[in-house]
């Protein structure tokens, strides 16, 4: 057989090329060439002029980085200098032979062809490189780009004419006060104008006597859009960024005022503005269009699901705010927290409320009663907005749901010390847990205490293993999918109890394993890698792997959205062009084997 007729018959075996149209595959087996390399040969070295994309045919190959530390050991099929051709055309590794063996060599320039003139293609040799910026605007800009990083300051005993001066040479609106650069306090014009002018206030006196104490900070990682959030909910124009304790910027309305007008800023807006829940529910209406806007400007899963989560976080604060009004001020601290998709900022256009409100335990019958009517004016809202109510009755307005902090902790020591059916699925939810609104010292020491318990505990650990492992990816024979059999939804796929739950869980066990605080699922995950939980190899791939899944069910939903459907989580693989039908499979196959990782682990323990 003349050797491209054997380079091609490989090719139609090999992903991506067993699913291109036969003239495609001709066309690129004629731009292969055949190479051969001896055990320890080096095929390049980091800095090297790339030949071309490498796909071994047989043997193994192993990469190392520039401190010569192994990255991966490639076997057959796999490629590998894609990602150097893709950038400069040279190579950020070094390849080296670990066994003989025999490399099919595709040059740059039909490479690059392919790549540019076909989308599919393409996709399949950029999805393991770093996910792309998306567009610029306030959405995803961080607070550390946003901010002026030479924030000005003053000590406490400044005298309040001489700060007066210090805004005026910097033509500033607002000075900081510090002590050995920890904040303080802030003075704004407005305190200067409303405190010391109205008032005839002494400007000799020290400006500690005007300042706003433990005003509200961000930290430079947040996102630009939270500072109009807190902005808006709190009616402030100036925001201290503070990292480690220490004072390392401050951003203003007039840093942001380039970005406002975006129609998150608008919804935001107009949820703070809001006078009655019918107000509100006008403006979640707005969702589904948002979320089209979202994936259509091809921001990241994790983003665009976080921006929604954003909105049912403000509705709830918002809503709090309107019982308290009514009701008057909570009679002892309580928090109110999110679970399920909102406690993990993972919500999408299809989410119902998962919520509990923890009260401190000098509460009385009278003040739990105060706490059970709060509870249901704000579920009955959610729900009104497009948050319905939990199936499972998982919901602050339940009695179980709604208690003192006591009560919460009997719970967690229960689910731990006798981990049966339902305390695992209940243990997965709350471990989801994320403060909302109220008083976060109720919620820190019990995080920590069931984190702590859940990690000693081998018997538990083993019992959230076994549960995580019951949603498994929807994986047929002879690289099919396992769709759905019967039904409205017959021969589609279950993009989220079969798609994203079973990375969720994944992430959710890591955390505990770990004694990991984070919640958000990419975050757990590189937690896991971070902490060594997980193998740096086996981590990417399924972060990969969920970026994938994650894209997939939120294109499926905006798509239905633009179609004028209402948004569902249930995909049919047809709909799929053949190279996106292939990666999806190859990212359920690595939750597969992530998936039969942990359950090893736990038959070893």
């Amino acid at each position: 057989m003349p050797d491209t007729a054997k380079i091609m018959e490989f090719l139609q075996t090999t992903h991506p090329y067993d699913v291109l149209p036969k003239a495609d595959l001709e066309d690129l087996t004629d731009g292969f060439s055949r190479k051969t390399y001896h055990e320890g040969e080096v095929i390049y070295a980091n800095g090297d002029l790339l030949e071309g994309l490498y796909l071994i045919k047989s043997g193994s190959v192993e990469i190392t980085d520039a401190n010569g530390a192994q990255m991966s050991l490639l076997q057959k099929s796999n490629h590998f200098g894609e990602r150097g051709l893709l950038r400069d055309g040279l190579a950020a590794t070094t390849a080296r032979a670990a066994s003989d063996c025999t490399i099919l060599l595709l040059d740059p320039e039909t490479f690059k062809n392919k790549v540019a003139t076909n989308p599919e293609f393409a996709r399949y040799f950029n999805r393991g490189r770093a996910r792309p910026k998306a567009a610029s605007g306030l959405m995803t800009q961080h607070v550390s780009d946003l901010m002026a990083t030479a924030p000005v300051a003053c000590q406490e005993t400044t005298t309040i004419s001489d700060c007066a001066r210090l805004m005026r040479i910097a033509k500033v609106s607002s000075i900081a006060v510090t002590e050995d650069q920890r904040l303080v306090g802030l003075v704004t014009v407005r305190d200067m104008t409303n405190k010391v002018l109205a008032e005839g206030r002494d400007t000799a006196l020290p400006v500690s006597t005007i300042m706003a104490r433990e005003p509200i900070t961000l930290a430079p990682g947040a996102l630009g859009s939270d500072v109009i959030h807190v902005m808006l909910e709190n009616h402030i124009g100036h925001l201290p960024v503070v990292e480690g304790g220490k004072l390392v910027g401050m951003v203003t309305q007039t840093d942001i005022t380039r970005f406002f007008g975006s129609s998150q800023t608008q919804m935001v807006f107009d949820l703070s503005n809001a006078q009655s829940i019918a107000e509100m529910a006008a403006v979640t209406a707005r969702l589904p269009d948002f979320l089209m806007q979202l994936v259509g400007s091809h921001l990241a899963h994790d983003v665009v699901t976080r921006k929604i989560t954003d909105i049912a976080d403000i509705v709830t604060r918002r809503l709090l705010k309107m019982a308290e009004d009514d009701m008057g001020p909570a009679p002892v601290p309580y928090l109110w927290a999110a679970c399920g998709s909102q406690g993990r900022r993972e919500q999408t256009g299809v989410s119902d409320q998962d919520n509990c409100l923890i009260i401190d335990n000098a509460a009385t019958d009278a003040d739990i009663a105060y706490f059970r009517k709060l509870a249901r004016f704000v579920c009955d809202g959610l729900d009104a907005c497009g948050y319905v109510y939990c199936p499972g009755d998982m919901m602050a307005m339940t009695e179980r749901w709604c208690q003192p902090l006591s009560v919460w902790e009997g719970y967690f020591n229960k689910w731990i010390s006798a981990p049966d059916n339902e305390a695992q699925m209940l243990a997965s939810v709350m471990y989801d847990l994320r403060p909302i609104a109220g008083d976060e010292s109720l919620f820190l020491p019990l995080q920590k205490t069931a984190l702590d318990a859940a990690a000693r505990n081998s018997i538990f650990v083993a019992h959230m293993i076994s549960n995580s492992l019951k949603h498994t990816p929807p994986l047929g024979l002879l690289r099919g999918f396992a769709t759905i059999k019967s039904g409205e939804y017959r021969n589609h796929l279950d993009m989220k109890h079969n798609g994203v739950v079973p990375i969720v869980d994944l992430g959710r066990v890591y955390a505990l394993q770990g004694k990991l605080p984070v919640v958000n699922t990419r975050a757990r995950i590189e937690a896991a890698i971070e902490s060594g939980l997980v193998s740096d190899t086996g981590g990417k791939d399924l972060l990969a792997a969920y970026d994938m899944i994650a894209t997939a069910r939120l294109e499926h939903q905006a798509e239905q959205v633009r179609a004028g459907q209402k948004p569902d989580n249930f995909l049919s693989p047809s709909a799929l062009p053949a190279f996106e039908r292939s990666h999806l499979r190859d990212a359920f196959v690595i939750v597969r084997t992530m998936q039969s990782a942990l359950g090893s682990s736990a038959v070893r323990t």
